[in-house]
């Protein structure tokens, strides 16, 4: 297992390597994560300074609510990023993780707003709402 991961949106003009083992991954289907990912949003937190960004630029963020916003790929629209204002970390989409991720899933928030065309059907810890 190696503590670099690295990763880039669809058409690479986003790309971000993060040190340290990666967090299990947060599954969120409230329908601001499922308006914008079109089924359900699966991310790692990664702490800021663990962080490194190249192509910053080509990154939109869009303010989805008042205390966090969306960051994607101003070229491809690739979903990449979940920021919270004020919290020293940024949740990073796994699916723009290169392989292999040595992601484990943790568990799904916000299961109260799931579309009604899919099923959870694991036995990961689930929550109405956000996580407690």
């Amino acid at each position: 297992m190696s503590d670099i991961h690295s990763g880039s949106c669809l058409c690479a003009a986003v790309r971000f390597k993060t040190r340290g083992e990666l967090r299990k991954l947060i599954f969120c289907h409230c329908t601001q994560c499922r308006k914008q990912t079109g089924l359900y949003y699966a991310a790692t937190n990664v702490l800021d300074r663990d962080l490194e960004l190249e192509g910053a630029e080509d990154i939109t963020w869009y303010r989805s609510s008042g205390g966090a916003q969306r960051g994607f790929c101003r070229h491809c629209g690739s979903a990449l990023f979940w920021k919270a204002d004020g919290l020293d970390y940024t949740s990073i989409m796994a699916g723009a993780f290169e392989k292999p991720t040595d992601l484990k899933p943790g568990y799904h928030i916000y299961c109260a707003d799931k579309g009604d065309f899919y099923g959870i059907d694991d036995e990961l810890p689930k929550f109405d709402a956000g996580r407690p």
